[in-house]
């Protein structure tokens, strides 16, 4: 059983930075897919940026050019660097990876944005 967890949320003012990291429990070698995604208050959750095993990156439209998502596999670590964040970015972020097709779930750290 692989474990998440994401660490990093917290308040900040809107045009300010965050890094969320997300530390998987073994190997992220063999995992074939890992993804950030959010909940914002009173809506369902969606997705903000995928990262493949082979390095190839998407996003949301709502945060290209803002949120970089990146992995380390030697941390076992993978990170959201999100710029230049606005009032809408406030919501539960959560990290999810996929392998051998069984998709695994962070229990999601809060990120406020407010001035």
């Amino acid at each position: 059983q692989m474990q998440l967890v994401e660490s990093g949320g917290g308040l900040v003012q809107p045009g300010g930075s965050l890094r969320l990291s997300c530390v998987v429990s073994g190997s992220i070698n063999s995992i074939n897919a890992m993804g950030w995604h959010r909940r914002p208050p009173g809506k369902q959750r969606e997705l903000v940026a995928v990262i493949t095993s082979g390095g190839s990156t998407n996003y949301a439209n709502s945060v290209k050019g803002r949120f970089t998502i990146s992995r380390d596999n030697a941390k076992n670590t993978m990170y959201l660097q999100m710029n230049s964040l606005q009032f809408e970015d406030t919501a539960v972020y959560y990290c999810s990876a996929v392998k051998d097709s069984v998709e695994y779930w962070g229990q999601g750290t809060q990120v406020t944005v407010s001035s």
